[in-house]
């Protein structure tokens, strides 16, 4: 499994959500496991995103699709990074 970086921010209409409906988020996590990725972790966060989310996915057209159909429902803006484990980055540079 590839692990990845989420980034999202709300948008107007899922920040309503989240206030009425603030275990909507993890009703989500459960929806991305049924595409085919497992949250790992998850932070509220201040700044320019509202949450960070760690994010195992079998590769890069699995997390894309899920991407895809969460920004496609109009309540969140993401950007979604691959993350390489550290111990990795350095043999790749040997």
């Amino acid at each position: 499994m590839a692990t990845f970086i989420m980034l999202s921010s709300l948008t107007d209409e899922g920040a309503k959500t989240i206030k009425s409906n603030p275990e909507r988020i993890k009703e989500v996590n459960k929806e991305i496991e049924k595409l085919g990725a497992t949250v790992t972790a998850q932070y509220a966060v201040l700044g320019p995103y509202d949450f960070v989310n760690v994010v195992e996915a079998r590769d890069q057209a699995a997390i894309a699709r899920v991407s895809a159909e969460l920004a496609s429902r109009g309540s969140i803006k993401l950007t979604t990074l691959a993350a390489i484990p550290v111990d990795d980055f350095i043999r790749s540079l040997k």
